[in-house]
């Protein structure tokens, strides 16, 4: 029982970190719009838009044969929490409370999904 529930908590790691990957494919295109004037930089961030979306493209379809899909497809809400984490880290934009009570929300709906004691098909 521990160790099927150390190996869930690892794959929710795991799901968490690619989502983290799909997240850094939205500041790649913001950064390409910001340089549209310049055609390298541009070609740049759109290229590593592309390469970020395509390691999680095959990373999502992994993960999905460990989870049921719509806990997989729950737990991809989190991009919120990450896309504000970013927001902040690499432009600087403020949060406001109501911000932070959304992504609040957000996790504590995926907690609740993630902590489902049902068991899973294939288990």
């Amino acid at each position: 029982m521990r160790k099927a529930m150390v190996g869930r908590i690892k794959n929710i790691l795991m799901l968490q970190g690619i989502i983290i990957i799909y997240t850094l494919s939205g500041i790649m295109s913001k950064k390409a719009s910001a340089n549209s004037a310049e055609p390298v930089r541009f070609m740049f961030f759109v290229g590593m838009d592309l390469l970020f979306l395509g390691i999680y493209a095959l990373l999502w379809q992994q993960m999905i044969k460990r989870f049921e899909l719509s806990v997989a497809y729950a737990n991809r809400s989190m991009a919120i929490l990450w896309s504000m984490v970013w927001a902040v880290v690499f432009f600087h934009d403020n949060i406001t409370i109501k911000n932070v009570i959304g992504v609040v929300l957000v996790m504590i709906g995926t907690l609740i999904i993630n902590t489902d004691t049902s068991p899973q098909s294939g288990e």
